[in-house]
């Protein structure tokens, strides 16, 4: 279970994050990069898995975090992995939101079972 608290983004203002801000929060999370341009930008990151049912799994509690936190990535699942991006269309570009669902979805696997 993650340790990071809930953040009511509902009721958070959100603004773009500037280039030197994303620059230096992505290089505190592991394997994800910046894509796009513009209104278009995005944080984003592969995860791989044995087989489609890992796949899946991750997927349920990747929608799981979002609904909680009330802010949802774009998915692409495939058999073995899923590319997760997010961005904040409100703000047209990335926010602190972005970064957190970020860290919130590296930790659904580092917990150990």
């Amino acid at each position: 279970m993650s340790t990071l608290p809930k953040k009511d983004w509902a009721t958070t203002p959100r603004r773009a994050l500037k280039p030197t801000d994303i620059v230096t929060r992505l290089a505190q999370l592991q394997g994800w990069t910046l894509r796009g341009d513009g209104e278009n930008v995005a944080i984003e990151k592969t995860y791989r898995f044995a087989n489609y049912h890992e796949t899946m799994a991750f997927v349920n509690a990747v929608a799981f975090v979002a609904h909680v936190q009330d802010h949802h990535p774009e998915l692409l699942v495939r058999y073995d992995h899923c590319v997760v991006a997010l961005n904040t269309h409100d703000v047209h570009g990335i926010s602190e939101t972005d970064f957190d669902c970020a860290a919130r979805f590296d930790a659904l696997l580092q917990a150990e079972v």
